[in-house]
């Protein structure tokens, strides 16, 4: 990396990154390596360019799911061998997005690259995040009772000889022919915003048919390992700003514990409200900025107190995010362990 791709960091940025981990650990641990949406966006607030921002998120993420599947799989809650055989397509779909990445970056500069990210973040959190918001919804009307949906229904019903996979914790027997393509999926998003859980455990229950549980957590065995090969693969370009990495990891350990420990209190729905809500907040913070980049491209024109303007309502939007998500993880932890039935009595 070249000295003017580093950001200078004060006690604010310092404090600011810390917080920013700890939280995105929080939602982690809670809803699985989505929880790392939260932490792109909030390198890029601080004026990261994008690919060093999902570059660093990367490096972070593989030390911090690691930490958190190992927590999750003390509950029950992973799925090793879904996990793995995910990985297996998730490790080239990282590899070569991570190559567009960098084209990008080489064609059109930190304003294309931070463009490309922002619109991808727009993009995927809108969409699954309205989705993921509806579902949520309808399972807290009807008693947070999960069912299986019927894509999946459809897909655990269709027999592909030699393909079949039985997979024990997620209690789904699928083929492999559908599993493959969704860690493909997974990997090529995470090399493009750092998270894949938005394809991975939204696809784990609504295409595999996995509990949200079951999925949230064996999506960190996934997380491990594209963050891994993702590191690897950016930092042959130089493009892992290794301070940022440490920063959010030392402030991500302490929250994805709290989080993988706020799942054994609560109902399924609540971690579906958690995603939705941050997943629409951080949407509408780098959909501020995206006619930033264009007007940095040639291809807007806006004056300097709107461009002004704009940064500072996507950071209001990125904090109110951070809040947001930790205020209602934690409310529902306190309501969950203060039941009268204890763990037993999820709220």
């Amino acid at each position: 990396m070249t000295p003017d791709q580093f950001i200078a960091l004060d006690a604010a940025g310092v404090t600011f990154l810390l917080m920013v981990g700890f939280i995105g650990g929080l939602v982690s641990g809670f809803i699985g390596s989505g929880g790392a949406f939260l932490l792109t966006p909030g390198m890029m607030s601080l004026g990261v360019p994008g690919v060093i921002a999902v570059a660093s998120n990367l490096c972070h993420k593989f030390p911090k799911a690691l930490v958190g599947a190992w927590k999750r799989n003390q509950y029950g809650h992973v799925d090793l061998k879904l996990g793995l055989w995910m990985a297996a397509t998730a490790l080239l779909g990282i590899w070569w997005g991570a190559g567009i990445q960098q084209d990008i970056r080489r064609a059109y500069g930190e304003a294309g690259s931070n463009l490309y990210v922002s619109l991808a973040f727009v993009v995927v959190l809108g969409i699954v995040g309205l989705l993921v918001a509806r579902d949520a919804v309808r399972l807290a009307r009807s008693g947070a009772v999960e069912e299986t949906p019927g894509l999946a229904r459809w897909i655990q019903s269709v027999e592909i000889p030699g393909t079949m996979i039985a997979f024990r914790v997620a209690r789904v027997r699928v083929s492999a022919l559908f599993v493959l393509p969704l860690g493909f999926a997974t990997g090529l998003l995470a090399s493009t915003i750092a998270v894949g859980g938005f394809i991975g455990v939204p696809g784990m229950m609504y295409v595999l048919g996995a509990p949200g549980l079951v999925a949230s957590a064996t999506e960190l065995v996934v997380a491990f390992v594209m963050g891994l090969g993702g590191t690897f693969k950016f930092a042959l370009g130089g493009l892992v700003d290794i301070r940022l990495a440490m920063l959010i990891l030392l402030g991500s350990l302490f929250g994805i514990q709290l989080g993988a420990i706020g799942t054994t209190f609560v109902k399924p729905h609540m971690i579906k409200v958690v995603m939705a809500t941050v997943m629409l907040i951080v949407a509408v913070s780098r959909a501020l900025v995206v006619p930033v980049y264009l007007t940095q491209l040639g291809l807007l024109s806006l004056a300097q107190p709107a461009v002004t303007l704009l940064n500072e309502a996507s950071f209001v939007f990125m904090a109110l995010a951070l809040a947001s998500g930790a205020f209602i993880i934690i409310g529902a932890m306190l309501r969950g362990y203060r039941a009268p039935a204890g763990r037993a009595g999820r709220i």
